[in-house]
């Protein structure tokens, strides 16, 4: 297990002083970067190899989020390697050792050189810890996008939007829904994060610098799915946001 100490900046926040979904999301994944740095197979490592780990899913389960000035500790472990597929626990804590945030997630090698996911080299396989998964439901690498839906404003990706990869970071596809569904049902549809229980994320094809992101909204009671494809209506990513 790898672990980590941090206090909610301001510049963290929401309107409310709650720690954002985006900033959350960002605290999971440099988790798993500053785990892949101690154990020697970190970002440099990888582009090295022209390899990257990408993620193939997320499933998020809220508590409540931390509030500014808070002090928090993010855990992360990686409890299973296959073939193919990783699978790696978080949890952010209070300082009486509440467990905040939970999540889940699945992550994959893909080979620039080649253009295509690859089989996990046997040098990965140093991540593989003896920690248990958490108690959550199963994390699905498929989010089903069905009925109708609202379409909002399209977003052209910009340099604001990439990661070291040159492809949009897996956490701006939450800002992007998040955004979408309060510009399609109001601000305080996103606004108070208090009442979000979950958040299950897929991710299908990755979006370069100029493509174009065109948020459809699907909702139903208590939950929002969010599509985001290209005009052509092909999937980047889908986003389901469970409220409470």
């Amino acid at each position: 297990m790898y672990s980590y100490d941090s206090t909610v900046r301001y510049s963290e926040c929401d309107e409310h002083g709650n720690l954002s979904l985006l900033a959350m999301l960002n605290y999971l994944q440099d988790g798993s970067i500053f785990h892949s740095e101690l154990l020697g197979r970190g970002v440099d490592f990888m582009a090295e190899h022209k390899q990257a780990w990408l993620i193939a899913a997320w499933q998020i389960e809220i508590e409540r989020l931390p509030r500014f000035n808070e002090h928090i500790v993010i855990e992360t472990w990686c409890y299973s390697v296959s073939r193919t597929l990783a699978a790696r626990n978080f949890v952010i804590r209070d300082d009486a050792g509440e467990q905040l945030v939970r999540a889940d997630s699945l992550w994959f090698v893909f080979d620039f050189k080649s253009g295509r996911p690859i089989r996990i080299p046997q040098e990965q396989m140093v991540f593989q810890g003896t920690e248990p998964r958490l108690d959550m439901p199963p994390t699905s690498r498929r989010l089903p996008v069905e009925g109708s839906f609202a379409e909002a404003t399209p977003i052209t990706v910009s340099e604001l939007h990439l990661d070291s990869n040159r492809h949009v970071n897996n956490a701006q596809y939450l800002g992007m829904a998040t955004n979408a569904v309060a510009q399609v049902f109001g601000h305080e549809a996103t606004s108070q994060t208090t009442n979000i229980s979950r958040i299950c994320i897929q991710y299908k094809r990755q979006a370069l610098l100029g493509d174009v992101i065109v948020p459809r909204v699907h909702a139903e009671e208590g939950v929002c799915t969010v599509d985001l494809a290209d005009p052509e209506g092909d999937t980047f990513s889908v986003v389901r946001i469970e409220t409470r």
